[in-house]
C-alpha cells in the first residue's frame, strides 16, 4: 500500500511548549491508518539489536542514508532511503521548512526499553521524531549552575516532535522505559559541514 499523506498548509509548530528553546511538538501528525501502515513497514525491515560499542541495547533498529558506528566512532553510509519513507520525509520537510532530511533511524522498543541521557551526534543538525504505537516520556535536562533544569514531553502516538537550536545542541534528552511496545521513526538533517 502506498502512503498518501493529507496535504497541509506548511506551518511551524506552535512555540508554546514551555520547554527548551527549539523544541516543537505536533500531535496527530499522521492519521491512525497512516500510523498502522508505517508500523507495518517498520516491522518488515531487517531490524537488528542496537549496538553501542560492545553493548547491545534493548531496542531494534534499521538505519537509512547514514549511520553512526559506535565501534569505529564515525559516520558511515547506510542503505538508501526506502521509497515508502519518501512521502513522509517530504511532508515533514514542508511542514517544518527544514533542510533536506538525509538520515532516518527506524526503531522498535520492547516494553521496558528506553534510551539514556545523550545528545545526537554532532554530524546531524535538526532531529525529528515520529512516535508510533504507544506514548513515551521524552525527558530533557541541562546543567544550570549546580542544579539541573528539566522538562518532560509526553509524546503521544502519531505525534511529531522537532529538536533544533538549544533543544538540540545544549539540552540532553532521554526516553523513559516505555510501558508498551513502541515504534519510532527518527529523521535528521545534516550539519552543513557533513552535507
Amino acid at each position: 500500500m502506498e502512503l498518501i499523506f493529507m496535504d497541509r498548509t506548511p506551518s511551524l509548530f506552535p512555540p508554546t511548549l514551555g520547554g527548551p528553546p527549539g523544541l516543537r511538538y505536533e500531535p496527530d501528525f499522521v492519521s491512525p491508518a497512516e500510523e498502522q501502515e508505517l508500523i507495518g513497514q517498520v516491522q518488515r525491515l531487517p531490524l537488528q539489536p542496537f549496538q553501542f560499542g560492545a553493548f547491545e541495547g534493548k531496542r531494534y533498529v534499521a538505519s537509512f542514508g547514514w549511520r553512526y558506528d559506535y565501534t569505529k566512532h564515525r559516520l558511515e553510509a547506510a542503505a538508501p532511503l526506502p521509497l515508502w519513507l519518501l512521502p513522509l520525509i517530504a511532508r515533514i520537510e514542508a511542514f517544518t521548512r527544514s533542510a533536506p532530511i538525509r538520515q532516518v533511524l527506524c526503531t522498535e522498543y520492547d516494553q521496558g526499553a528506553g534510551i539514556g541521557w545523550h545528545r545526537d551526534k554532532p554530524h546531524f543538525d535538526e532531529v525529528f521524531g515520529l512516535s508510533l504505537a504507544s506514548q513515551c516520556r521524552l525527558r530533557f535536562r541541562r546543567q544550570n549552575g549546580s542544579q539541573w533544569q528539566r522538562f518532560t514531553l509526553e509524546a503521544l502516538p502519531r505525534s511529531l516532535y522537532m529538536m533544533s537550536g538549544a533543544a538540540r545542541q545544549i539540552w540532553e534528552h532521554s526516553i523513559s522505559p516505555v510501558a508498551a511496545r513502541r515504534v519510532s521513526i527518527t529523521l535528521r538533517t545534516m550539519r552543513q559541514s557533513e552535507a
